[in-house]
C-alpha cells in the first residue's frame, strides 16, 4: 500500500480578487481516496479470485488498513456504474457475429424478506462468440433477477443468427419468430453435452 499525495497550487490576484488553483486530477471515484490501482486490485481479487470482500477487509485489516466492508462494497457498485459502457460495447460486438452461444446460471442474491436463507436465486446470463468466428472469442454476462425467457429476448433484440443453447424452454420464442416473408430469423443448434441425456 502506498499513499499519494496531490499538491494543488492556489493563485490570488491582488487586482481583480480571484482565486486560480490547479484542476484536480480525474477519479473513478469522484473525490474518492481509492486510486485506480486499489479499485483494480478489489475487483480482481473479488470477480477473478473469487475472494469475498468480507475476506478483503480482513487481509486489508492485517496490512493495517481498516476499509470496512460497506466501503469496498459501495467501491464496487461504483466500478460498476463506471465500466457500464464498455459492458454496452462488448454487447454490440457480441451482436455481430452470426453464431452465439447462451446460457443461464443461477446466482445467490442477498434478499432480506427471504426468511430462512436471507437469499434468493437469480441468474447470470452468459453470451458468447464463437470461437471459429474470432480469435478471442467475447462474453458478455447479463445479471437478471429470475430464469424468465424474456431476458434472452430483450438481450437478443433483432439479432439473427444460429444460436447454441440447451433445452431450456425459455430460448424456445427466441426461434419462433418470422421476417416478412416468413422465414425465421434465428436458428436453434443443439449441445452435445445436454443432448447425451435423452440416450
Amino acid at each position: 500500500f502506498t499513499v499519494e499525495r496531490h499538491i494543488r497550487s492556489k493563485w490570488a490576484c491582488a487586482k481583480c480578487e480571484t482565486l486560480v488553483q490547479a484542476p484536480v486530477e480525474a477519479h473513478v471515484i469522484d473525490k474518492g481516496i481509492p486510486t485506480t490501482g486499489l479499485l483494480a486490485q478489489v475487483l480482481v481479487a473479488k470477480f477473478a479470485d473469487h475472494l469475498p470482500l468480507y475476506r478483503q477487509e480482513a487481509i486489508f485489516a492485517r496490512a493495517g488498513f481498516a476499509i470496512p466492508r460497506s466501503t469496498l462494497a459501495q467501491w464496487v457498485g461504483s466500478c460498476g456504474v463506471q465500466l457500464q459502457p464498455l459492458v454496452n460495447a462488448l454487447k454490440s460486438e457480441v451482436l455481430k457475429f452470426s453464431v452465439l452461444h447462451a446460457d443461464e446460471t443461477p446466482v445467490q442474491q442477498l434478499d432480506p424478506k427471504a426468511k430462512l436463507s436471507g437469499t434468493k436465486k437469480a441468474y447470470l446470463w452468459a453470451y458468447r462468440s464463437n470461437s471459429l468466428d474470432s480469435q478471442d472469442p467475447i462474453v458478455v454476462f447479463d445479471y437478471q433477477g429470475n430464469r424468465e425467457g424474456r431476458h434472452v429476448r430483450a438481450f437478443l433484440g433483432d439479432w439473427q443468427g444460429h444460436l447454441v443453447v440447451d433445452d431450456y424452454g425459455g430460448y424456445k420464442a427466441l426461434f419462433e419468430a418470422t421476417n416478412t416473408e416468413g422465414k425465421r430469423l434465428r436458428t436453434e443448434v443443439g449441445c452435445w453435452a445436454h443432448i447425451r441425456r435423452k440416450f
